[in-house]
């Protein structure tokens, strides 16, 4: 089998704005099932861009788009990083205290504020924004000749593991695989799920982990196909090799069974 390759593409959405994206081939020609690929709060990096090639070396056509094109002056890897280290800086509690937060704004450089005005300013809007983009990223998967159109797969970390929940709700994904991500809003829309669902959570990522016992109970209740892991010990994107946090033990175990997951409902005949 000849080797994957990857390269960067860009789409249209509704509002008319291109959307950068890493676009993933394997390197047999052939239709192939698609994978949406969903970054973290660091917008496309390298390290997203390689998790979409892995998928291309199994067999899959991986597209990562960066959901920060529209402010990709401001919102880069770099200065997403500046900004939001004075932020962990602060005790848990008051990372949420609007009070504490405009107060820690009031020292930081102009473009560290930007980011995170961009970011806890209009965070619900930004997320149904990106939302919308994500159905555009589906539609020009679906418009590559090389794609099987009938199964579509979707997985991410952290802000693209609660998109990954989100999107779900919105298209009917063969399979959906979020990362440590937050819950649908509303959780009621769980019922709008039409494929499986095998979800990973870090077992030290308290904020997150609130929201299980909700999504679990909305699973059962619309009786949806879902299943999920939490591992003992692990921290929030603990799957992400490039962080101090990353916990080898549980990524390749996560990676093995997400790979199983995928194969299963997006290769079966």
């Amino acid at each position: 089998m000849a080797a994957s390759s990857s390269k960067d593409v860009t789409f249209k959405c509704a509002d008319g704005s291109d959307i950068l994206a890493c676009l993933a081939t394997p390197g047999e020609v052939k239709k192939s099932p698609g994978i949406i690929v969903i970054h973290e709060a660091f917008a496309l990096n390298q390290q997203i861009r390689g998790v979409a090639r892995r998928y291309a070396e199994q067999g899959f056509v991986a597209i990562a788009p960066n959901l920060f094109s529209r402010n990709s002056d401001i919102m880069n890897e770099k200065n997403i990083e500046n900004a939001m280290r004075p932020l962990w800086s602060l005790p848990p509690e008051k990372r949420n205290d609007p009070t504490a937060m405009q107060e820690l704004m009031k020292t930081m450089p102009e473009t560290d504020r930007k980011v995170l005005q961009l970011f806890f300013g209009g965070r619900e809007e930004m997320e149904k924004q990106m939302a919308q983009d994500l159905m555009s990223c589906k539609d020009y998967l679906k418009s590559l000749d090389f794609v099987n159109h009938e199964r579509l797969g979707v997985t991410g970390f952290c802000l693209g593991g609660g998109l990954t929940y989100q999107v779900s709700t919105m298209y009917p994904f063969s399979a959906s695989v979020p990362f440590y991500g937050t819950n649908p809003k509303p959780i009621e829309a769980v019922a709008k799920i039409n494929g499986p669902v095998l979800a990973f959570y870090a077992g030290e990522d308290d904020r997150i982990n609130q929201g299980i016992p909700a999504v679990a109970e909305a699973m059962v209740l619309y009786k949806k196909e879902f299943a999920m892991k939490v591992y003992k010990g692990a921290q929030h994107s603990f799957f992400n090799e490039t962080r101090p946090v990353y916990n080898r033990a549980a990524a390749e175990d996560a990676w093995e069974l997400t790979m199983q997951f995928f194969n299963r409902h997006l290769n079966a005949p």
